[in-house]
C-alpha cells in the first residue's frame, strides 16, 4: 500500500462521517443548522424524513451499509428532536 493510501485510510478512520462530516462543516455553521434555520423547525422534519429514506434505500448499494444505517439513525434522531420541538404547533 502506498503512503498516500495509508494517509487516506488514517484520515477516514479518524473522521466522524456520521455525526460531523467535515464536508458539512466548512464554514462557520454546520449545514443542518443552516437548513433548519432556513426552512424552519417544522419544515425541516420533512427534510430529515427524506434523508432517512435516502440512506435506507441506498444502504446495501452504496458505500458502507453500517455507515448508511448510522446516518439514517442520525436523521431520525434529528427528526424526533424537531417533532418534540414543534409538537402542538403544526401537527
Amino acid at each position: 500500500m502506498k503512503l498516500q493510501d495509508e494517509l487516506y485510510n488514517w484520515k477516514q478512520e479518524n473522521v466522524d462521517l456520521v455525526n460531523h462530516p467535515p464536508h458539512y462543516n466548512k464554514g462557520k455553521y454546520e449545514t443542518i443548522d443552516v437548513i433548519v434555520d432556513t426552512l424552519g423547525d417544522y419544515e425541516a422534519i420533512s427534510y430529515c424524513q427524506g434523508n432517512c429514506i435516502k440512506y435506507l434505500l441506498r444502504m446495501w448499494h452504496k458505500g458502507s451499509a453500517l455507515e448508511n444505517a448510522e446516518k439514517c439513525l442520525w436523521y431520525l434522531n434529528k427528526m424526533i428532536e424537531l417533532l418534540k420541538k414543534t409538537k402542538g404547533k403544526n401537527w
